[in-house]
């Protein structure tokens, strides 16, 4: 067991099941709703923890009463949280609308992000992975900097899933990079090849993981060499809620255990199709 510290949001979700996406000026009932705890890096320090490992989420809490059902899931699942700054306001929101296999997803935040006086005091040695999403970029680039003087032997991960001002920045100071292909295609590249030779010449020395939704995924080592693995959805699909959170999860699970770069792929597609099929986050080993 390694001790992992995920660094981001968690957001309070509304997901409503609809029969179709409303029109313009159209009012309907939704066929289900649930409310549940979201944000990536949440979404992955659960999907860590279900996986044998100890996970700490670090972000800021709303001191609000609906910050009960993100604490009771993290609870739930034994995530610790207890760096977790609390400011007054709401916890962000995610109206999440489910149709026939789309999407769409309504976000809204009033609460302040970590500040750097909120991550002045984390005992960053303790940990032996602390994976970050980028965003926040400013405070983002102390805190890695902090990593690297106080717990040099721990690895570093980012996961860049939506390009953000600044967010180059951060690019050398991560042994891992965990890219979307949303992140891709922001930067003009269709096709992964391309793109992870692209970001090897923006990270030199960094390990590269490119999720390519149904087309599986790549990652480029430190050699340069370029794998890839197919994905491996389930008999029939539930919920792709949070599925990238959970390859990203499986993939440090993965690496931390030791395995070669084709088998954490293989690893990261395989855990993300079982979340594929089940709606939310309990997985049955």
């Amino acid at each position: 067991m390694s001790r992992i510290l995920l660094i981001g949001t968690v957001t309070l979700d509304l997901v409503f099941e609809l029969d179709h996406h409303p029109h313009a000026d159209e009012e309907m009932r939704a066929t289900a709703l649930r409310t549940c705890r979201g944000g990536n890096a949440a979404n992955s320090a659960v999907v860590l923890a279900q996986l044998g490992q100890q996970a700490e989420f670090l972000g800021t809490l709303a001191d609000a009463p609906e910050t009960a059902v993100i604490e009771n899931d993290f609870l739930r699942y034994g995530v610790s949280f207890d760096h977790c700054p609390r400011l007054p306001g709401r916890p962000p929101t995610s109206s999440i609308y489910l149709s026939q296999g789309d999407r769409s997803i309504v976000h809204y935040r009033e609460l302040p992000e970590l500040s750097a006086q909120h991550v002045s005091a984390i005992p960053w040695i303790q940990f032996d992975w602390v994976h970050a999403e980028g965003r926040n970029v400013s405070v983002l680039q102390q805190v890695l900097d902090d990593v690297r003087q106080h717990a040099p032997h721990a690895t570093v991960s980012i996961e860049l899933e939506k390009h953000r001002e600044g967010i180059a920045q951060l690019f050398g100071r991560a042994n891992v990079l965990m890219c979307s292909r949303a992140f891709a295609r922001h930067y003009g590249f269709d096709e992964p090849h391309a793109f992870l030779m692209w970001m090897a010449s923006q990270a030199p020395g960094a390990v590269l993981m490119q999720a390519w939704g149904e087309g599986g995924a790549y990652g480029l080592d430190r050699e340069g060499v370029i794998v890839h693995t197919p994905a491996m959805p389930p008999e029939q699909v539930e919920d792709t809620l949070g599925a990238g959170d959970t390859f990203n999860a499986a993939v440090i699970d993965a690496t931390l255990r030791g395995l070669s770069m084709p088998d954490v792929l293989v690893e990261g597609c395989r855990v993300a199709g079982i979340k594929c099929g089940r709606q939310g986050f309990d997985f049955e080993w």
